[in-house]
């Protein structure tokens, strides 16, 4: 029988991903192969507070560690998030709307085991629908433009992803495609991709309890060579739209 590994949620928003995963733990596909461990916070959230503790998250086990404070500074900020992660001896890490950068020395210490959630397409090392500045509602717009604007591949993704140095550039764990619809704005695009990300982290999660881990290549780049200015021009103007994120 596979062991039950300790996950740590990290969050900056909402939370309602951590949510459904802390559900699932309890009683759904992760019952008894995953384990909410504890929740840690980059700054004071009244919102994302409740939803932790609505799930079932004991207010002890929450920690606010504001980056603000350590700018600059992400070696210490990394020892901040350790020095909680070794207390609750976390074997694994799910970024559920986190939206600081994550210090190196986390990354390196829980390589392969700590998942970033992603609202779009992704195609670690060629142009996509991630990077610096692309996530929430700016991902879903960009790629509804880019979908329309080139008249193909009307479906967006919901991904799970290996976190890396570099944003959204680390190895694609899990994904499940959503379709574009012709009545979509972001808005709505956003309520049908939320649905399918519970799926994928649970997915992936489920794997890692499992002792699997898969990584997902496209054979075929994402995005074309002579549509990359469509593509700069779809995420300029969701940046322009969502100043921010949201």
């Amino acid at each position: 029988m596979a062991r039950v590994l300790g996950l740590a949620l990290f969050i900056s928003g909402k939370g309602s991903t951590a949510a459904a995963v802390m559900q699932a733990c309890r009683t759904g596909a992760l019952l008894n192969r995953v384990k909410p461990a504890c929740a840690v916070m980059n700054h004071d959230n009244a919102e994302g507070l409740d939803t932790l503790m609505n799930a079932g998250m004991e207010p002890r086990d929450i920690h606010i560690i504001p980056s603000r404070e350590y700018k600059g500074r992400q070696e210490e900020f990394g020892e901040a998030i350790l020095k909680r992660l070794h207390q609750y001896r976390v074997d694994c890490i799910g970024q559920y709307g986190w939206m600081v950068k994550t210090p190196e020395n986390v990354i390196r210490e829980y390589a392969g085991v700590m998942i970033n959630q992603h609202p779009g397409p992704l195609d670690p090392g060629r142009p996509d629908f991630g990077g610096k500045g692309m996530y929430g509602m700016r991902v879903h717009c960009a790629r509804l433009l880019f979908c329309r604007w080139t008249n193909r591949d009307f479906w967006t993704e919901a991904v799970a992803q290996r976190v890396a140095d570099e944003y959204d550039q680390g190895a694609v764990m899990y994904s499940r495609q959503v379709p574009i619809l012709q009545e979509d704005d972001p808005y709505r695009l956003r309520e049908r991709v939320l649905y399918e990300e519970y799926h994928v982290q649970i997915t992936t999660l489920r794997m890692l309890a499992e002792g699997g881990s898969k990584v997902e290549r496209r054979v075929t780049p994402l995005i074309r060579p002579e549509e990359l200015p469509i593509l700069e021009r779809a995420k300029e103007i969701a940046c322009m739209l969502f100043p921010k994120g949201s």
